[in-house]
């Protein structure tokens, strides 16, 4: 295992502003954010919130030489739930396959998925095959492990909904995040909530009991570049998951940072300085 605290480092380039723009996805209209020029990144927003609530650490993400795309994914955002036939997260990958055809995002892009949207990400690099050259996961979901004050560990699926309730809550009061992305976060909570309450409670169900270890095994069989980013103080991904998914992945590196699940949220410095690490080892072709 490599494991590593990224240190503070000089943007590699001026940031941009964010570009807002839509396509057509399946013939509905996807609202998506692209910033920066190099390679291309493709970053999946975690339960609840949109595209727009990581503006700041995609901007400084983009100033590592890569150009950002940032859908908002099925169900949030204005964009529409999933049909029932794959309210799942094959269909969510099928969906960001249909996406990248959208832009005409031929080449492998590096996929990169905070919380439940590192779930997605987890299945669409294991479904997409050669379109995902590399995959970051940041304090995601998928390792389907919990453990709880008797200390012994249980399947995910066990953990009661007020814990993740009151996980959720303190992870939010923790974070502290400027008052600007606290105002965005707060907006989108209530718009995706508003729009649409049952697709919510549905995404919900399916991030809390995501298990992905299968995926993440032949992940790792096939020998896809891995990274995990996590925070010593989250406490709504339990410690448990954390462990549960880097094992599936036989110990894949490891950068570990201060702040509780949404600290990139509150921290884009800190987010550009990590991803800046993991650029790095893409360069250096370290495993």
């Amino acid at each position: 295992m490599y494991e590593h605290q990224p240190q503070h480092r000089p943007e590699a380039g001026v940031t941009a502003e964010m570009s807002w723009r839509e396509v057509a996805v399946g013939g509905h209209p996807v609202a998506y954010g692209v910033v920066g020029h190099g390679s291309p990144v493709v970053f999946l927003h975690g339960f609840g919130l949109t595209h727009r609530t990581y503006a700041g650490a995609l901007r400084r993400l983009s100033g590592m030489g890569v150009r950002v795309y940032a859908p908002a994914l099925p169900g949030f955002g204005g964009t529409p739930e999933l049909p029932p036939r794959r309210r799942n997260l094959a269909g969510y990958a099928h969906w960001l396959a249909a996406f990248l055809d959208a832009l005409g995002l031929d080449e492998p892009v590096t996929l990169v998925g905070h919380s439940f949207g590192g779930g997605v990400a987890i299945q669409s690099a294991h479904d997409l095959g050669d379109r995902v050259a590399r995959l970051v996961l940041i304090n995601s979901v998928g390792g389907a492990a919990w453990s709880p004050a008797d200390g012994r560990v249980r399947p995910i699926r066990e953990r009661p909904l007020w814990e993740w309730g009151a996980a959720a809550t303190g992870d939010a009061l923790a974070t502290r995040p400027p008052v600007s992305a606290l105002v965005t976060i707060a907006i989108d909570a209530v718009v995706n909530a508003v729009r649409n309450p049952r697709a919510v409670l549905r995404i919900a169900d399916l991030a809390r009991t995501a298990d992905l270890r299968r995926e993440l095994v032949e992940l790792a069989d096939r020998g896809l570049p891995v990274t995990l980013l996590w925070s010593h103080s989250d406490t709504f991904i339990p410690r448990a998951s954390f462990e549960s998914l880097r094992a599936a992945l036989r110990n894949p590196p490891v950068l570990t940072v201060a702040g509780c699940h949404g600290w990139l949220i509150g921290d884009p410095d800190g987010f550009g300085n990590a991803m800046a690490a993991v650029l790095d080892e893409r360069a250096q072709g370290v495993a």
